[in-house]
């Protein structure tokens, strides 16, 4: 039985050793490596990187095949809002790995809410600037890229489309059911983008709505004046919450090294205290 286990506990030894020789050869392991090891900036084999750049061309193709006039529609807005050409928007939404939201926004009773960031992202240099240390250098650099709003940190422009209804998407509707706004909060200036969102062009365009619905009066109904009173009265109130954070006061960040770099003794420790 002994001599069993033995054999037994060989064979897998064995196995695993093959089991992992043949893994580590898979093109995607490095990336694998790269994600668990912390490293986000790994150097990859030439092989590697030719094999990933050609699966991700297909997979970019494939989605490019898909575009139709419902995608167009979100890429004009874009490209208008943000600033870059039609064809700049169109690679960069084929080549977002979140791609698949925009069909899941499309769909009915779909996303209620479809977000772009347009900001600067640390990008990896070219080969020639990489270190010998196996890292990349890497640089701040413009991307538009598609987000769920919870994961990345904003620091720039938010572009949003936002769906008025649970029907389907389609490319006779979407410019009617589907709104598009611009959110600016360069420099990460939050509670400044939304001062600026909502009293420059919603409550302008609320004060000049016509038509609200069941509420004939329309602005006249004392409903409809207390709404607009309240969203007035709320961008007072952030007005005033930005100014106070803006003039908050700054500590000064201290470098205590130099005070604690020769302590050797309790004696020290009491008259650095």
């Amino acid at each position: 039985t002994e001599s069993k286990h033995r054999r037994r506990g060989g064979d897998l030894k064995t196995r695993s050793t093959e089991l992992g020789s043949a893994v580590t050869g898979s093109p995607l392991t490095a990336v694998f490596l790269a994600s668990t090891t912390g490293k986000k900036s790994i150097v990859l084999p030439s092989e590697t990187r030719k094999e990933l750049a050609k699966q991700a061309k297909v997979t970019k193709e494939e989605r490019r095949a898909q575009i139709d006039e419902r995608h167009k529609y979100l890429i004009s807005r874009l490209a208008d809002g943000i600033g870059l050409s039609e064809q700049q928007v169109e690679e960069a939404i084929i080549s977002d790995d979140k791609f698949q939201l925009t069909e899941q926004f499309f769909a009915p009773s779909g996303l209620k809410k479809l977000l772009f960031f347009y900001q600067d992202v640390l990008q990896e240099k070219s080969n020639a600037s990489s270190r010998s240390d196996g890292l990349t250098n890497s640089s701040p650099q413009k991307k538009l890229f598609i987000t769920m709003g919870s994961t990345e940190n904003f620091t720039g422009t938010c572009a949003f489309f936002l769906r008025t209804s649970d029907k389907v998407i389609t490319a006779s509707n979407v410019s009617q059911e589907v709104n598009f706004g611009i959110f600016d909060c360069t420099n990460g200036n939050i509670l400044q983008g939304l001062e600026f969102f909502l009293s420059q062009i919603m409550i302008p365009a609320l004060k000049s709505q016509q038509n609200w619905g069941a509420v004939k009066e329309g602005l006249k109904n004392s409903q409809i004046q207390d709404f607009l009173y309240s969203v007035d009265k709320f961008v007072g109130t952030l007005s005033s919450s930005r100014q106070n954070i803006e003039d908050k006061i700054q500590l000064t960040k201290v470098d205590i090294d130099i005070y604690v770099s020769n302590l050797q003794n309790p004696s020290d420790y009491i008259t650095a205290g």
